[in-house]
């Protein structure tokens, strides 16, 4: 072996090892933050609901923490008050016969201010220390009151600004249980993960009208298929008047080119995993011409994936212009380490259940869902607003003077 493939070879095992370090490091801060964050904010809970700090103390208590360590940062009074959220939001986390219980941190009387070693002892004694978040081998011995299904991993894989997002948004357990995992699972930014809240993931996950259980053999990658698709998608990034265009004469294409220039977002709307394969994309088969709306392929299933756009309500043929081109794509473009394709028909309007029971007899795996665009508004909302063609005229005055 010569010494540059020796060198690159030394090369590559360090890089790994440094790289496994540092996501093993980064991982064990991110639990001592949030060891940290739980013990203050369960401090600062104690004493701002018992009333035994006056109005203003956390603001107090942020600027003198940060004049005593000049650089600190992560302790404004805003985050601060993040902080009794996230221990108010999982308070149930604590166990049950705490050595230092609530009682114990109202004692603790410092008006507007708080000593450092007051503030170090709260924390050390609290009854999540950082040493039961940090180490491995005791989170799997910690024992949670009344919650044995707790997914402790993956609450203690995100990050505090997405755990804050969480409380804000979404409001029962079992549903900010659902945002944690996807947290975990997906790696959202701060703002997508608010983005699947704001689009109500969590109640139109695995409701999608399909047939895969009948037409995937393992059952496992059925269900992932499910948990794949909403039955309903937000395409906010879709705004059919900024085309100059009335409802009337929004179609598919007006769509799909949409989501063809803004093809991120529509993947970031759809999940993990999407790899964009073209749109339009012509099949020949026996002489008779095929055009797919968009075509991708998703890493997680090993699939392609067919989704035919439909600006109008769901019709039973388009099942069979859907497993038409499930059928040529299975025959002729399908590779040997692949799985079978998967259909979906968007379209804006479905009786899902309508759906649901007329697909069962399709042999290839296919779902409908259906979607929204962002000029479409409430109706009560659009009553107060002059007509359309009023917003028009004024739109083209506006625009004559400014030229």
């Amino acid at each position: 072996m010569s010494d540059i493939k020796q060198y690159q070879n030394a090369v590559d095992v360090i890089k790994t090892a440094i790289l496994q370090s540092q996501a093993r490091a980064a991982k064990a801060v991110n639990q001592e933050q949030l060891a940290l964050y739980f013990g203050i904010g369960r401090y600062v809970s104690a004493n701002t609901r018992k009333k035994n700090w006056g109005k203003g103390a956390i603001e107090a208590i942020s600027s003198q923490l940060r004049a005593e360590l000049p650089g600190l940062r992560g302790f404004s009074a805003r985050n601060i008050k993040n902080m009794r959220i996230f221990y108010e939001g999982w308070c149930m986390l604590e166990r049950p016969n705490s050595a230092v219980t609530t009682a114990k941190f109202t004692e603790i009387n410092t008006k507007s201010s708080v000593a450092t070693d007051e503030m170090e002892k709260a924390i050390v004694n609290s009854a999540v220390a950082t040493a039961e978040f940090a180490e491995d081998r005791e989170i799997r011995q910690l024992q949670l009151a009344n919650l044995p299904d707790f997914p402790l991993r993956e609450f203690l894989s995100i990050s505090f600004t997405h755990h804050i997002a969480i409380l804000a948004k979404a409001k029962g357990y079992d549903e900010r249980v659902f945002y944690m995992k996807y947290a975990d699972t997906y790696k959202p930014t701060v703002e997508d993960l608010e983005k699947a809240i704001t689009q109500d993931l969590y109640h139109h996950q695995d409701k999608i009208p399909n047939n895969f259980l009948s037409t995937i053999p393992d059952y496992k990658q059925a269900y992932r298929a499910i948990r794949m698709f909403k039955d309903e998608y937000l395409l906010n990034f879709i705004n059919v008047e900024e085309l100059g265009m009335h409802d009337e004469d929004v179609d598919e294409s007006v769509i799909e080119s949409n989501i063809v220039h803004n093809v991120k977002n529509f993947i970031m709307t759809f999940g993990r995993g999407f790899a964009f394969c073209g749109s339009q994309v012509h099949y020949d088969k026996l002489g008779h011409d095929h055009w797919i709306d968009l075509l991708f392929f998703n890493r997680d299933l090993n699939r392609t994936v067919v989704f035919e756009l439909k600006n109008g309500n769901f019709r039973v043929g388009y099942l069979g212009q859907l497993s038409a081109y499930l059928r040529i794509l299975n025959d002729d473009d399908r590779r040997n380490h692949e799985e079978a394709p998967i259909g979906i028909i968007l379209c804006k309007h479905a009786d899902k259940d309508y759906a649901g029971y007329i697909m069962q007899d399709f042999k290839q795996p296919m779902g409908v869902a259906t979607y929204k665009i962002a000029d479409e508004i409430d109706p009560e909302l659009l009553k107060a607003l002059p007509p359309k063609e009023e917003l028009q005229r004024v739109f083209e005055e506006s625009s004559k003077k400014e030229n």
